[in-house]
């Protein structure tokens, strides 16, 4: 079986896997981190509209390969930057991004609206109060909405990302959290859910899942 042909199959897979937990209208974002560029051509081809990418390097690297082997009629699909935003590097990749997803204070946000004006954003969410992991305190997501739509940016909805110990309970909290902070502010986007837990992100009502090894298999190791 050819790469294709194994990325399409578990591409199905994944979209019968939503619809069984009800998510026949779930966007699905596949994240090509660590994967070759290859990959991106392949799940297109699938019917996948979207793509996710966490490193700006990677990125630049994987569209620039994309690129020189594109052929008439072929395009990109929406690039999603899902990783944690250093403002020193959004300027290298705001010509690719479609939607930035981890928009998460006050330096990223001025950046990305100074290099990608009117640009469409998620702001990401730390709801399960993790000192590791990118989001703002769910206190500060109504300021930095107000920020966003002084500086023109266009709010999509709110991104999360589950605790770390894969906690059924506490997943299901986090997501019902930011699921009812989204709705606080009449924010019609969620994107929660990965591979491991996206039957909880879906019945907390997210809209987007951003899922990896599920369509792609196990991670290439990191360089």
């Amino acid at each position: 079986m050819s790469e294709t042909e194994r990325i399409r199959d578990n591409y199905l897979a994944l979209l019968e896997r939503v619809r069984r937990c009800g998510g026949q209208s779930i966007k699905v974002v596949a994240v090509t981190k660590t994967f070759p560029a290859s990959v991106i051509r392949a799940v297109h081809a699938a019917g996948c509209s979207a793509i996710g990418e966490n490193y700006a390097q990677e990125l630049l690297a994987k569209i620039d390969d994309y690129r020189a082997t594109q052929v008439p009629g072929d395009f990109l699909p929406e690039v999603h930057f899902v990783g944690r935003l250093q403002s020193n590097k959004i300027r290298q990749i705001a010509d690719v991004v479609t939607v930035w997803q981890s928009v998460d204070r006050d330096s990223v946000l001025h950046e990305v609206a100074l290099r990608s004006p009117g640009a469409h954003i998620f702001i990401q969410v730390n709801a399960s109060n993790e000192i590791d992991k990118g989001g703002c305190p769910p206190d500060q997501v109504e300021r930095l909405l107000g920020l966003a739509t002084q500086r023109g940016l266009t709010v999509k909805g709110l991104m999360a990302v589950g605790p770390s110990d894969g906690d059924t309970r506490r997943t299901a909290e986090v997501f019902a959290e930011v699921a009812r902070l989204g709705r606080q502010f009449g924010l019609e986007e969620l994107s929660m859910g990965m591979t491991n837990d996206l039957e909880i992100a879906i019945d907390a009502g997210s809209t987007l899942i951003r899922v990896g090894s599920a369509i792609f298999g196990d991670r290439p190791p990191i360089a």
